[in-house]
């Protein structure tokens, strides 16, 4: 329905952060504009992946103390801008809820090829499931060897609850391991003489 990207997990560490700017970076050097949003005003350390403070961000739009053209900041390459987390607020669940945050995604949509907005794990709180009513595509980060199949299931099912369907998922920190899994082998297979 409109160029809005969330992504997001199921429970902490499973990379969404990673994720969410790498993938920026490389839609920004095929050439398209992106904005990187740090949605989790509770936690977001997306400021820190990319090198720079945290300062006003999406909490100081949405509480009407900012402005989007001051508040987003150049990113580390071409066509990428950026807006933090900024000052953690005591209810950013409300904020995303409020008309503020309709206006916010109306005025940024036209202006950018992909929106990014990574937000907080959904099975920790709601504002994953507020956000994905906004975005056209969600999509969910497993990280390999933390997240389990019942936690991922439960994540799905807290999102359907919601009203917010996901599109896909990305399976993060893929180990290769020596036995079992992506090892070939070959055995002698001959026709039976009978």
């Amino acid at each position: 329905k409109n160029n809005i990207l969330m992504i997001t997990g199921s429970s902490p560490f499973a990379g969404k952060t990673f994720v969410s700017a790498n993938l920026a970076a490389v839609i920004a050097q095929a050439g398209q504009r992106v904005l990187l949003v740090d949605g989790d005003m509770r936690r977001g350390t997306l400021h820190h992946l990319l090198g720079m403070e945290t300062g006003q961000g999406l909490s100081d739009i949405l509480v009407g103390g900012a402005e989007i053209a001051t508040v987003k900041k150049k990113g580390p390459l071409p066509n990428i801008d950026f807006i933090s987390r900024g000052r953690v607020p005591p209810n950013p669940s409300e904020l995303l809820m409020h008309e503020n945050f309709t206006q916010f995604i109306a005025e940024v949509v036209p202006a950018y090829d992909l929106i990014i907005i990574d937000t907080p794990p959904i099975l920790a709180v709601t504002d994953a499931a507020v956000i994905g009513h906004h975005a056209g595509t969600s999509l969910m980060v497993a990280r390999f060897g933390l997240n389990k199949a019942r936690e991922l299931a439960l994540a799905k099912q807290r999102f359907e609850q919601n009203g917010v369907s996901l599109k896909g998922a990305i399976f993060n920190a893929v180990e290769h391991r020596a036995a079992g899994y992506s090892t070939y082998a070959y055995y002698k297979y001959k026709a039976d003489p009978a």
